[in-house]
């Protein structure tokens, strides 16, 4: 199977006992179970307790304890309220019999409303920009092992195309900002409630670097110590996961050892698709 496949395969959790959910994971070598990863199946093992007519409007989680990518993964989800309007879901991911994660979704009929949106900002076309793949080529010999041959050997389900992609071996301090269009690296089918899902799997991928861009710090400086502490996605209008979209992310402040990271994701065609937020540790050991 592609990338992909495999990932539309992990999002397709398994129902053990009513209103209970098994989740595989991948085995890609990973110390811990990735973040947007959890968030994805969660939000996967709640829609199947919602009328197909609801889709997801928001979801807001909190990441509890690492999760160990050689364990499956438990989801139970509380029927917490089906209104006319609403329904209201909270999930538990669970291993070893303890929570590693929580998380609390609505869900909503589609009605007409009062509708506006603040414009999508500059970008350059994707199409002009390098793919990570192509990017990881292009300044191969400055990449010190192990991770040359980690890098190269990725074979990720989303390609990212950074608008700057900055040194990650020599950063220099620069604004708490960055833009990068990402979509699946393959065709997906048409299904809404996978859409949700796969967004939600993506918006993990590039929003905690915002916060450590304006410090000048290196992902593989051990002594960063960096994790997700929370995550909230509101969903505005249908996402199609195998077309461009723009995610426009800030860090409007980080201190305590923490950094909150903004993200809004466009369409090519302007349209303001999903807002997401997170908050990350940031600790470094100087």
């Amino acid at each position: 199977m592609t990338a992909v496949e495999r990932l539309i395969a992990l999002l397709d959790v398994e129902e053990i006992e009513v209103d209970l959910f098994r989740g595989r994971n991948t085995d890609a070598g990973w110390i811990r179970v990735y973040g947007g990863q959890v968030v994805a199946q969660s939000l996967a093992a709640a829609q199947r307790t919602v009328s197909a007519d609801r889709p997801v409007h928001s979801l807001h989680a909190y990441f509890l304890r690492p999760g160990e990518p050689k364990v499956p993964i438990l989801y139970k989800v509380e029927r917490e309220r089906d209104g006319r309007s609403f329904s209201s879901r909270r999930i538990q991911a669970i291993q070893h019999g303890r929570p590693i994660f929580s998380m609390s979704a609505s869900f909503q009929q589609p009605e007409p409303g009062l509708a506006h949106q603040r414009p999508m900002p500059p970008a350059p076309d994707p199409m002009t920009l390098m793919s990570e793949a192509e990017w990881i080529a292009s300044i191969s010999e400055r990449i010190p092992e192990p991770w040359r041959t980690a890098w190269a050997a990725r074979d990720r389900p989303f390609e990212f195309r950074a608008a700057d992609h900055g040194d990650p071996f020599d950063p220099k301090p620069r604004p708490p900002a960055a833009q990068h269009w990402f979509r699946t690296d393959g065709p997906v089918p048409d299904d809404p409630r996978l859409a949700a899902a796969l967004l939600a799997y993506a918006s993990d991928m590039t929003l905690l670097d915002t916060c450590i861009l304006p410090h000048g710090k290196s992902w593989q400086d051990p002594k960063l110590q960096a994790a997700s502490l929370d995550h909230a996605i509101w969903f505005h209008a249908p996402y199609r996961p195998d077309a461009f979209h723009l995610i426009d992310q800030v860090s409007p402040v980080s201190g305590g050892g923490r950094g909150l990271n903004e993200g809004k994701i466009y369409a090519m065609d302007g349209t303001l698709v999903a807002s997401v937020v997170q908050e990350g540790l940031i600790r470094y050991d100087a």
